[in-house]
This record gives structure tokens, sequence and C-alpha cells, in this order.
């Protein structure tokens, strides 16, 4: 196979004389049809993410669906668009397409092999779909939302509004784990530490009505609840641990933050302590 190049070369890449009386046989008037080409895909890219993006707001449930929408319809309109500015500048130039396309194909191939390698990623994810836009996914010390899977690099916002770009490539051979895989909603998991000579079933129960009472929880699934004892920090607690479901994976920060608050006021109400707190009160006593 690799003994065929050299010919399969020579073939599609003519002299650069010829090639030079091709390129320069390419009309004026072709190339502005072909930067207006590029144009208008521009702007119907943008036009079309605008709009996707403003429906989104207004039908949150079909959010993710919308998102997923414009990362197929932004790659579609790359590849059409280059095919057409490509096909509009070499019509009737069949020697000098093949010679720009085997030069390039060439050059390219070395100078931005993983810059190609990422696009291919790219194309490959949107495909086969191990996460998509919306969806929370931790990736090499990264957690957050996966805002736009791009050609080059999927864009991941943090929780912390950060915007991190990683290279599609990277998603070949690294394992990444998705929290909502596609769904609206996600399981969010709270802990909650006290001392071990307080009450359990209370604890449980007033972490239960904490976490189904929020405005954010999503009690179309079930919440689940766990009790162990377990050291942590040196001190032995019985940590109570609640598994729910936010409504929007968006609000995971908010719904967590609501929990804690629901928790601290019950636990004061309730005299429930922190085992750090009963900690302290051993230590002054001896």
């Amino acid at each position: 196979m690799l003994t065929l190049l050299p010919t399969v070369l020579a073939q599609a890449t003519p002299d650069a004389t010829a090639l030079a009386q091709a390129l320069q046989s390419i009309e004026f008037d072709k190339l502005l049809h072909a930067l207006a080409i590029v144009a208008v895909g521009y702007t119907l890219n943008r036009l079309i993410e605008t709009s996707l993006e403003r429906l989104g707001k207004q039908v949150p449930k079909r959010r993710l669906l919308l998102e997923q929408v414009s990362s197929f319809t932004r790659l579609s309109i790359f590849v059409l668009g280059t095919y057409l500015a490509a096909a509009t500048v070499l019509e009737n130039q069949k020697s000098a397409a093949l010679g720009v396309m085997g030069t390039l194909a060439v050059a390219l191939g070395f100078a931005l092999k993983d810059t190609v390698s990422s696009v291919m990623a790219g194309i490959f994810i949107l495909v086969d779909q191990p996460f998509q836009v919306g969806d929370r996914v931790r990736f090499e010390g990264y957690y957050g939302e996966i805002k736009e899977i791009g050609l080059r690099s999927v864009r991941l916002q943090t929780l912390d509004d950060h915007r991190v770009s990683i290279p599609n490539n990277k998603f070949l051979t690294e394992a990444v784990a998705s929290a909502n895989d596609g769904d609206l909603d996600m399981m969010v998991e709270m802990k909650f530490h006290v001392a071990m000579s307080e009450d359990a079933d209370l604890v449980k129960k007033l972490v239960h009505r904490a976490c189904v009472t929020s405005k954010y929880v999503y009690l179309d699934k079930p919440v689940a609840m766990r009790v162990r004892d377990e050291e942590v920090s040196y001190t032995f607690v019985t940590t109570v641990t609640c598994k729910a479901y936010v409504i929007d994976a968006r609000f995971e920060k908010a719904y967590v933050s609501d929990v804690t608050e629901r928790v601290k006021l019950a636990f004061r109400r309730h005299g429930v302590q922190s085992p750090y707190a009963r900690t302290a009160e051993v230590m002054a006593e001896s």
C-alpha cells in the first residue's frame, strides 16, 4: 500500500507550472461567490444557534435536544460550506482541483495531524455520543457542563464558571464520566456528618425532609437514604447520605446549597450536633 503512495500522489499532483497556470485561470467572480458562500454559512450558523438558544430558554424540557441539534447543524454547515466554496472556485478546473487536494492532503496531514485527529474525534463524539451537549461530565480533574462540541475541541463550563477547552482526540483514549447521560434531571449525592451519639433515625428524617421539600428536587425519581458509621478526619462520625434528583442539571449547585441550609436549620432546631463540636466539648472537659 505504501509503495503505491508516490504513484498516487504523482497522478493527483500535476507539475508546478501546470498547477500555477490552472490556478491563474480561476475567475475573480468565482472567488467572490465562494466568499459569499462562506459569509452565508457563517450568518446562517449564528442565526440557527441564537434561535435554538432562545427556544431552549422558552422550552426548558427540550433544552438538551436543541443544543444537540445546534452541534449537528454547526458541523453540517461547515462541511457543506467548505465543499460548495471549493467546488465554486475550482469549477471546470479538474487538474487544479486534483492538485490542490493532493498537495493539501499531504501537507496538512503532516503539519496539522493533531488538529485533523481532533476534527475526526469530534465527528465520532457527535455520532457515538459518549456524552452530549448539556451533560454534566467529569474528565481529567474537571467537572462541569458540556456547553459545546466543536470541530476541534469540547468546551466545558465548570461549576466555578470557568470555560475549559479540551481537544476532541483526548476523549478517544481517556475515560469520561457523564452524570446525567442526556437527561435533563440528574442525581445529586449529599453527605452530612453528625456525632455518633445522635439519633440516627431523627437525623435521617430531617435530611430526607430537607431534600424532598426543596424547590429544585425532581420527585418523579426515588430519593435514596443511607446511614453508616465511619472515620472522617480522625473522628468517628455517623454519615447520612441522601441521593436525590435535581430537576435540571444546571441547578445542581443551587440544590445542594438549598438542602444544606435546610439541614443546618433543622439540626439547630432539634439540637443535633456535628461530630467536631462534640469532639471540642470532650477536649475542653479533659
